[in-house]
């Protein structure tokens, strides 16, 4: 692994993830506590930018199928993991860098009875664990900001999906001015965020795909794309408003150093 890396995993490790979210899941409904299911975690468990939100907008766009293989790439303690098994009836594989993570998802997985659709994996994501052709469909959200390797990445997650498949992620960008004010969620510090700008994904992505369009793109920008970007380094992103050649939806800083975000679905080819 490289220095990165474990900077990364430092910065994202934690003992007894697990048990800190069932307890308070628990003292939180009291003596009228329900099950543990993907839903009632949600609130706790989507470890990125807008959660349960987010990840919905990341699954309209990933079409997943009841049956199929589905790969989230940095899916942290495995909350976007169980919803998109559970809602689809897929099978859903979660690979994450840290370790303290994939117990979480582990443990969280046996809490709510989806340890047989839903596996956790501890590797790279530039360097996938997987043959090739193995999935039907693949995520990864808010993790790319973590790699340096953009093109790796795209290219690993290319190469483990059959032809035809559909890529979905989403992640934050450079914006126009610089670097934003640290610590970010993904990173203390530059020496563990690699954002890199819109056009910069597109170059690192498009080898062996095709774009798909958005559903929406009508002019009005795409559809379930709407509404404020979380606050980054104490600004606050606005909608750019339609999607870019590419089909995604940028959102950038205009008055201040900051990042943008980037969505896309891309199809391998």
């Amino acid at each position: 692994m490289t220095a990165a890396g474990n900077k990364v995993q430092d910065h994202y490790a934690s003992e007894g993830i697990a048990a800190r979210i069932l307890a308070a899941l628990r003292a939180a409904g009291g003596s009228e506590a329900g099950p543990i299911t993907p839903d009632a975690l949600a609130p706790l468990d989507h470890f990125h930018g807008r959660g349960l939100k987010a990840t919905k907008e990341t699954v309209a766009l990933l079409e997943p199928l009841s049956g199929e293989r589905i790969l989230d790439i940095g899916g942290g303690i495995g909350g976007p993991a169980r919803w998109t098994a559970t809602h689809f009836g897929c099978h859903v594989t979660s690979l994450d860098l840290t370790p303290e993570f994939c117990r979480a998802a582990e443990e969280l997985n046996a809490a709510t009875g989806l340890s047989d659709r839903v596996r956790v994996v501890e590797g790279s994501a530039t360097d996938l664990p997987f043959e090739d052709d193995g999935f039907d469909r693949a995520y990864s959200e808010n993790v790319a900001m973590n790699i340096d390797d953009k093109r790796r990445f795209y290219a690993e997650a290319l190469r483990v999906l059959r032809p035809g498949a559909v890529f979905a992620f989403s992640h934050y960008g450079a914006g126009p001015k610089g670097e934003p004010d640290y610590p970010l969620p993904w990173a203390a510090g530059p020496g563990t965020s690699f954002l890199c700008s819109p056009g910069d994904t597109g170059a690192s992505s498009h080898r062996g795909v095709r774009d798909r369009d958005l559903p929406g793109q009508d002019g009005g920008g795409p559809a379930g794309l709407a509404g404020e970007p979380p606050a980054v380094g104490g600004t606050r992103a606005a909608a750019a408003g339609a999607a870019d050649a590419h089909g995604r939806a940028d959102w950038g800083i205009s008055d201040q150093r900051g990042p943008e975000c980037g969505r896309g679905p891309f199809e391998r080819t």
